[in-house]
């Protein structure tokens, strides 16, 4: 009988790890902790002890995160956890395209209103005080989850820096940010309910992280994309202060969702004309609670997309500037005192959105991409895309990145980064915590090399995951050996507060080119910024 149990679990074990060499640890009274609401049972594999979907707190729908009831027995932290229901539908403007391009294999879940779980990535149960490193992860504030993709998991970034790795899921889109304030005291912080869910999981961390030998009084927050925005909205809210000490805000800093947010006037007719296009009236606002979330979420992107064509300055699903939880901007007001001393990372890669529309047909682009166009060729579409400006933009293009070619000039971007600069001199206007830049101009070889080092690129490297993404990175060694020093650079950072180069000031414009051979650049595309914002 005993030898039947312990084939179930292995079974099981396989089930949710999936095969491989690993040493598996499970079982009775194996990786057992006892934190707020009771004892949860994980496994450790590898020498790591690893806990999927850990409850943080629960929520009714529209209501703030509430306080966990605690349980009988031991839960087990054996699979990953709900995520906040979404739209997972590949042709929708609102879905994240890494669920749908073939060199990602997005992950989904379960989906509830009550998402508010947590996983984590240990090397001991001990008292030995490592940097705890949380991560928030992308889709923007609309989609994704805290495992939606394989680089997502911490156990690689916690072996190699005897950190603690922890990553959150938390409500999205209309749950997380409609804002109903408008209708009733208790809907009062409707239009914030995902930053209040990360700020619930950071208090829960701060409390109950040593229990996994993470130093409360060391945490770092790194996010991509929507997760990088979502440390931004963190140091714009008072809430937040003294729930983390470090940042590393990777291809986020984006107007009406990052540097900037949405007025309550906006969000609040994003609201009413949610309950129009629902035939439900202001005083039958609780009959919201009801609407199946496919219903739900039709009714509430149309009226984002009515609100934006009325002219509302809102970009899409986002924390809402209502005076209280969030008071003003960052970036455009400044930041806040209260980080004033919290160190930052903040970045972008070298294409971003430039090459997105190009890893959707793969087929035709792995022939068909700026390695195999002749001089004639990238003359020609470098003339259609910048006209006169062509000369001129290649030759600062070169100047700012000599280890690339003309043709790469073509999808340069500027966006994001211009954000990050943003963020950049705000933070060092504070004359507080040093702040940092880089930017990941390494190309991926796969097919062809048409992808280039497009937005979510760099993630494999940062979790040093390359062996989980050898689709996407092409594996072996030469990407191996960026990972070692982009996922050391982030572990150092978490430490000590200093990722091992310059830090960034507006006069120097010191910023890291992370590539084959990393380089510290000063000041190094200016111009060619100036170029390609006067151009579009």
């Amino acid at each position: 009988m005993k030898k039947k149990i312990f084939a179930c679990a292995l079974v099981i074990a396989f089930a949710f790890i999936g095969v491989s060499s690993a040493e598996i640890i499970s079982g009775p009274g194996v990786a057992v902790v006892e934190v707020e609401g009771g004892k949860i049972q994980g496994y450790i594999r590898d020498g790591i002890f690893t806990y999927h979907g850990v409850p943080y707190a629960e929520a009714e729908i529209f209501m703030p995160p509430a306080k966990l009831k605690s349980w009988d027995g031991i839960k087990l932290a054996f699979n990953y956890g709900p995520m906040s229901p979404q739209d997972i539908n590949p042709e929708s403007d609102m879905f994240p395209f890494h669920y749908y391009w073939p060199l990602w294999e997005g992950r989904n879940y379960a989906q509830s209103n009550n998402c508010q779980n947590l996983n984590i990535w240990t090397p001991g149960l001990d008292d030995k005080k490592r940097p705890v490193m949380v991560w928030l992860h992308g889709g923007g504030f609309e989609a994704g989850n805290s495992a939606a993709e394989d680089v997502y998991d911490g156990e690689n970034l916690s072996r190699k820096g005897d950190v603690v790795v922890v990553s959150i899921n938390h409500r999205l889109n209309v749950l997380g940010f409609l804002d109903l304030s408008a209708y009733g005291d208790e809907y009062k912080y409707s239009g914030n309910l995902g930053m209040l869910d990360i700020i619930a999981a950071l208090e829960w961390i701060r409390d109950n992280i040593a229990k996994f030998g993470g130093d409360s009084n060391n945490i770092t927050l790194f996010g991509q994309s929507g997760g990088g925005a979502k440390i931004l909205a963190l140091m714009a809210m008072p809430k937040a202060a003294g729930l983390f000490h470090k940042g590393i805000e990777q291809s986020g800093a984006v107007d009406l969702m990052g540097i900037t947010f949405p007025e309550q006037k906006a969000a609040r007719r994003v609201a009413e004309l949610t309950l129009k296009n629902l035939n439900i009236s202001p005083e039958k606002i609780s009959e919201l609670k009801n609407i199946p979330y496919s219903k739900l979420s039709e009714a509430a992107n149309k009226a984002m997309a009515q609100a934006i064509k009325e002219g509302e300055k809102i970009y899409s699903w986002s924390p809402v500037k209502d005076g209280d939880l969030i008071p003003y901007d960052i970036g455009t007001d400044g930041f806040m005192e209260q980080v004033k001393n919290i160190p930052l990372i903040v970045g972008s890669t070298l294409n971003e959105w430039e090459t997105v529309p190009l890893l959707v047909n793969m087929d035709k682009n792995q022939n068909d991409n700026k390695n195999f166009w002749d001089d004639s060729q990238v003359d020609e579409k470098l003339r259609e895309k910048y006209g006169e400006k062509s000369d001129a933009l290649v030759s600062a293009f070169l100047k700012a990145y000599p280890h690339k070619k003309k043709a790469d000039s073509l999808y340069v971007e500027f966006w994001l980064r211009g954000g990050a600069l943003r963020i950049l001199n705000a933070k060092a206007a504070q004359k507080g915590a040093p702040v940092y830049s880089y930017v990941f101009s390494w190309e991926t070889p796969v097919m062809g090399g048409y992808a280039m080092s497009y937005h979510c690129s760099e993630l494999p490297f940062v979790f040093n995951n390359i062996a989980l993404s050898e689709k996407a990175t092409g594996g072996g060694k030469r990407a191996q050996a960026l990972a070692d020093k982009i996922s050391q650079a982030w572990i150092d950072f978490a430490r000590t507060g200093n990722p091992g180069w310059e830090a960034y000031t507006p006069d120097k414009g010191a910023t890291m080119i992370f590539d084959d051979e990393p380089s510290i650049m000063y000041n190094h595309d200016q111009e060619l910024l100036r170029l390609l914002m006067t151009q579009k």
